[in-house]
């Protein structure tokens, strides 16, 4: 367990959680069964990550114990070649722009949606990608492109909408998809030399859509076991228990603790609707690179409301920003705080990189919980 000047200057309130007699045996049994031992997990959902950090349970572990964050954040790990993709289709004359909020402030090359809605172009905020199609509908006159990032948990939502402004014989709504596969990611982090992952941490609302299967090759390929868990306090320990105990013992598992939320078998017609209406593909992602089959695209069948295929958009060369370490975040290969712009030339309020913009973002978690 860490030290008492540790504990102090990390103060978890017990008495905020809903089983504080619970959180407090678990964190023993965790620190008994670690020992001296170095394991690090990764935990790969934005929730999560904001709740390791509001909680202070980095502070609480074993000193051998390490929580990294991984690629959680779809905001995240948007490639800057399809930020300045959206940025620039944000520049033409005519289009209306609608995004989730989180999109907003992300940098691109050398602008963001934020500047060019200070500039005069039509971008707006909605809070469902049927409020895009909504709006298509009410103003005919508007030429809408909802901007389509996230992992398995709003694809179907966004299926939803384009079968739904098929329904209405819409002619002026489209999707920029970005969407990204949560497998693969995990595939190419434990495949990376760089970064040694004990356990996964794996994302409660993804998996209520893809149930378990999707990560049964972590065990059969990379003997690297996993916990789906849940976003209380309770929950996050529990996985953390799972994970000692079965990277201690030397028998891996993906083990489900969060029940009241995720069956091993997910949500089959939610995924019947995201495949009717997409296609696997090729996707780039921040820190990782091209990763195969790991992207969704809209298939041929609906391509009058693929924004990709519709509008021809010159996008300028693509710049990383300069001492931006945001992508190595992403893959565990460093914590927040070493990046040289942390809390630096990089925060909340001036943010080089999109993990210090999120409210899903390690960067930012660690910011705003001074950890």
């Amino acid at each position: 367990m860490t030290d008492g000047s540790a504990r102090d200057e990390h103060r978890i309130d017990f008495e905020a959680f809903r089983d504080p007699d619970l959180a407090r045996s678990l964190i023993e049994r965790i620190d008994e069964l670690a020992g001296d031992r170095e394991l690090n997990f990764m935990e790969v959902c934005g929730t999560h990550t904001m709740s390791i950090g509001r909680y202070g349970f980095r502070s609480v572990m074993p000193l051998g114990i390490h929580l990294l964050s991984g690629p959680g954040c779809p905001v995240c790990v948007t490639a800057n070649q399809d930020i300045d993709r959206i940025i620039a289709l944000a520049k033409l004359d005519g289009l209306t722009i609608a995004t989730f909020g989180d999109m907003m402030r992300v940098p691109g090359s050398t602008s963001s949606l934020a500047a060019q809605k200070a500039a005069g172009h039509d971008v707006r905020i909605v809070y469902s990608p049927l409020d895009a199609v909504q709006l298509a509908q009410q103003h005919p006159e508007l030429n809408v492109v909802f901007v389509g990032v996230g992992f398995e948990t709003t694809t179907p939502t966004i299926a939803a909408s384009i079968l739904d402004a098929e329904a209405r014989g819409l002619t002026n709504f489209s999707v920029m998809s970005a969407h990204k596969m949560t497998p693969p990611a995990l595939r190419a982090i434990a495949d990376d030399p760089e970064t040694r992952i004990d356990g996964f941490i794996l994302p409660g609302h993804v998996s209520t859509i893809t149930g378990l299967a999707p990560y049964r090759f972590l065990v059969d390929e990379f003997g690297i076991p996993g916990v789906v868990t849940g976003f209380e306090p309770v929950d996050i320990l529990e996985s953390i228990l799972l994970l000692t105990e079965m990277a201690i013992s030397g028998r891996p598992a993906i083990e489900n603790a969060y029940r009241r939320g995720v069956s091993s078998e997910g949500n089959a017609v939610a995924r019947g609707v995201v495949d009717k209406v997409f296609e696997t593909c090729d996707a780039t992602w921040r820190g990782l690179g091209k990763l195969p089959a790991s992207g969704l695209a809209i298939r041929p069948e609906y391509a009058r409301f693929d924004a990709r295929r519709r509008l021809d958009v010159d996008v300028e060369p693509t710049r990383e920003p300069r001492g931006c370490r945001c992508g190595d975040v992403l893959r565990g290969a460093i914590a927040p705080t070493s990046c040289p712009l942390f809390g630096r030339a990089c925060t909340p309020e001036h943010p080089v990189g999109p993990c210090m913009v999120s409210s899903e973002g390690s960067c930012a978690a660690y910011f705003r919980y001074h950890e």
